[in-house]
């Protein structure tokens, strides 16, 4: 353990591919005609990918969609597994990945706040806690005790994302759950990033937002077609992308 603690994240040879299936039956006599003559492809999403984030980083993946990013986060996060290689992870760990993942949709907002939280580790007193502080970042108001089956998509993000950060996570993974909702609460959420950043937590953020991840991020990683194809400072990344893809 002692060659990776300055480390958060390190991604060693990691190779991850889906199977995907094609004139899958659908009636129970194609089933039968047809059990053995599923046709499948399987498909390399990322490819022998190494990488090493440091503890208190600030880290942009960027790429156009369908490079490998999301899919990238998700390992990170442990959602999902490499189909060879390894991903270690150094710290408590909390995500941002799919708007509403971890909510159920019948529970109020008050409800799913423990719900959330508890399943990022924390007690029914550490909720307690920090019960007000969340409810008081997200602007629910009345709207916290209604069921978050009626909530909008940026009352979704305003919870989550209100939950995830008080959590005391040592690195936080966000994907592009920060571009819903009005400019008023995203703004109040890179001011809250950057405050998380100065506190020497770890993030890593997929945004197509160039402008904010070049204010945000210290450091990018462009993936393209599931590979690491630069890595550097934010603004050299950025130009090179822009040059190829903008």
């Amino acid at each position: 353990m002692k060659k990776i603690d300055n480390y958060a994240i390190k991604v060693v040879h990691m190779t991850k591919k889906f199977k995907l299936f094609y004139d899958k039956p659908n009636t129970l006599k194609e089933r039968l005609v047809f059990w053995n003559h599923k046709k499948s492809e399987e498909r390399i999403v990322l490819k022998d990918i190494n990488l090493n984030i440091k503890k208190g980083e600030t880290v942009a993946l960027i790429g156009v969609n369908g490079s490998g990013k999301s899919t990238l986060l998700k390992l990170m996060t442990k959602i999902i597994y490499p189909s060879s290689g390894k991903i270690i992870t150094n710290g408590k760990l909390t995500s941002l990945l799919e708007l509403g993942a971890g909510f159920h949709p019948d529970f109020t907002g008050r409800e799913n706040i423990y719900f959330n939280a508890s399943i990022f580790g924390l007690t029914k007193e550490e909720i307690n806690r920090r019960l007000d502080k969340i409810i008081e970042f997200s602007e629910l108001g009345e709207f916290i005790d209604s069921p978050v089956r009626t909530y909008s998509s940026g009352m979704y993000m305003r919870l989550a994302f209100s939950v995830a950060i008080n959590v005391d996570a040592e690195i936080l993974l966000i994907d592009e759950i920060l571009a819903v909702g009005d400019q008023h609460f995203q703004d109040k959420c890179f001011e809250k990033l950057e405050e998380l950043k100065n506190s020497d937590k770890t993030i890593v953020i997929v945004s197509h937002s160039l402008g904010s991840i070049k204010k945000l991020c210290d450091r990018a990683i462009w993936i393209y077609d599931g590979e690491v194809r630069l890595d550097g400072k934010t603004a050299d990344v950025v130009e090179e992308y822009l040059k190829v893809c903008g």
